[in-house]
C-alpha cells in the first residue's frame, strides 16, 4: 500500500496543510506515523488521488460509485458502528472500552438499539462448536421464518434473539443460563480462556459496512427473513479476505517454523503474497481490536517472533486476524476457533444491520457498468 509524504500529498491535492489535516480527521485520507520520523505522517496515496481527482472535476458519477465500494466514501447511512481516528465505536460507545466488562449479550442489546432484555439462548445440544452445524441450522430456519418486511422493530428484535439462539446452539453449545463466552470456553474445556473470549466476542461484534455486513443488508433489503440475512453474512465471512484470514496467519507461522520469521516473510513478499497478519486499511496506527486483546494473554514464542520481525519488515502492526490465531494457539483451542469466535460475534452485527436496513425500507439495487460485447440492436428498434 503506497504512502505519500505531506509534501507529496499537498502537491497532489493543490491545497493547504489545514485542508489535508481536516481530510484526515474526517476519515477521507488515511494516515500513519512515518517509520523514519515518528514526528511526521505519511498519507495513503489512493485516498489522496481520489480526492485530487474529485477536486479537479475529472470523476464521473459512475467512477465515484465504482470507487466507493473499494474502501472509498460511505455509500449508505448507519447508526450502528463507525471507525474514527483509529477507534471503533458502537452507537457512539468506544468498543475497546466497552469490551473491558461487557458480554456479547450486552453488546447485542446495544447494537440492536433494543431494551435490556438480554439474549440467553436455549442451551440445547452437547456437540462441539461447529460452523457446519450453524449453516445447517440457519438454512432450516430460512424456509420457516417469516419475511422481514411489514413487521415492527420490536417483533424483529424478538426474532433476532431467536436467530442468535440458533447460532449459539451450534457455535457455543451449553446451559441456557450461562453467558456465551463461558459456554464457548466450557465447550472447548478451556475455562482459562473465558475472559479473552469475552473480550474478543465484544470487539468482533460489528465493524461498520464490511463485506459480510453488506451482504446481510442486501439480503434483508429484499425482504428476506433475518435468518437469511445472517446466512448471507456467514457465507461471506468464510472468504480468505475476510473472516478466514486467520488461515493465512497459520500458514505464515508454519513457514516461520521451518525457515525463521524473517525468511518466511521475505519469501512471501518476493512472491507477491498478501500478508494477512499485518495492517488494516482503516487503522493506519494499528488495529485497535488487536491492541485491546494482545495485552490480555501471552504470545506464544513463534507468534511473538513473527510480530516483532513482521512489524519491522512490513511497516504495519499486527491486526485482529493475527490476534485471533495467536489467542487460539496460546490457549490451545481447536484450529478452527478463530472462525467460530468471529462468526458467533459478528452474528449480532449482521442482525443489527439487517434490522436497520429493513427499517429504512430501501432495496439495495445498484446498477452495473456494462463492459461486454456491443448489444445487437434490431433495426428500427
Amino acid at each position: 500500500m503506497p504512502w505519500l509524504t505531506a509534501e507529496e500529498a499537498l502537491q497532489a491535492l493543490k491545497t493547504k496543510p489545514q485542508t489535508l489535516y481536516a481530510n484526515v480527521s474526517r476519515g477521507r485520507i488515511r494516515a500513519k506515523p512515518d517509520p523514519a520520523d515518528p514526528r511526521r505522517s505519511l498519507y495513503q496515496a489512493a485516498d489522496v488521488q481520489r480526492l485530487a481527482e474529485r477536486h479537479a472535476g475529472r470523476r464521473k458519477a459512475e467512477t465515484v460509485a465504482a470507487e466507493s465500494i473499494r474502501w472509498g466514501d460511505p455509500v449508505l447511512s448507519s447508526a450502528i458502528s463507525t471507525i474514527i481516528a483509529g477507534r471503533l465505536f458502537y452507537r457512539g460507545r468506544d468498543a475497546a472500552e466497552f469490551a473491558e466488562a461487557a458480554t456479547l449479550e450486552q453488546t447485542a442489546a446495544l447494537l440492536w438499539n433494543g431494551a435490556e432484555t438480554l439474549f440467553s439462548g436455549t442451551g440445547s445440544g452437547n456437540a462441539p462448536p461447529s460452523l457446519h452445524a450453524a449453516f445447517l441450522a440457519l438454512a432450516d430456519r430460512v424456509t420457516a421464518d417469516l419475511p422481514s418486511l411489514g413487521r415492527s422493530q420490536a417483533a424483529l428484535r424478538r426474532e433476532a434473539r431467536g436467530v442468535l439462539s440458533t447460532i449459539a446452539d451450534a457455535l457455543a453449545p451449553g446451559p441456557a443460563d450461562q453467558p456465551l463466552h463461558l459456554r464457548l470456553a466450557a465447550s472447548w474445556e478451556r475455562p482459562d480462556a473465558a475472559d479473552c473470549l469475552r473480550r474478543a466476542l465484544v470487539l468482533l461484534a460489528d465493524h461498520e459496512l464490511n463485506a459480510s455486513a453488506f451482504a446481510a443488508r442486501v439480503t434483508a433489503s429484499a425482504g428476506a427473513a433475518l435468518s437469511a440475512a445472517v446466512l448471507s453474512g456467514l457465507a461471506t465471512l468464510t472468504g480468505p479476505l475476510h473472516g478466514a484470514a486467520w488461515q493465512g496467519v497459520d500458514a505464515l507461522i508454519e513457514s516461520s517454523s521451518a525457515l525463521g520469521a524473517e525468511q518466511a516473510i521475505r519469501r512471501s513478499l518476493v512472491q507477491g503474497n498478501h500478508l494477512s497478519p499485518f495492517g488494516h486499511p482503516l487503522y493506519p496506527d494499528g488495529d485497535i481490536r488487536a491492541l485491546a486483546l494482545l495485552s490480555h494473554f501471552s504470545l506464544p514464542p513463534q507468534f511473538a517472533e513473527l510480530r516483532e520481525t513482521g512489524e519491522e519488515m512490513v511497516g504495519e502492526k499486527v491486526n485482529v486476524d493475527f490476534t485471533l490465531a495467536a489467542m487460539a494457539a496460546a490457549f490451545d483451542l481447536p484450529r478452527e476457533a478463530p472462525i467460530i469466535i468471529f462468526s458467533l460475534a459478528r452474528s449480532t452485527g449482521w442482525l443489527a444491520h439487517a434490522m436497520e436496513q429493513i427499517e429504512s425500507g430501501a432495496l439495495i439495487r445498484p446498477r452495473a457498468r456494462y463492459a461486454g460485447p456491443a448489444p445487437q440492436m434490431k433495426s428500427g428498434a
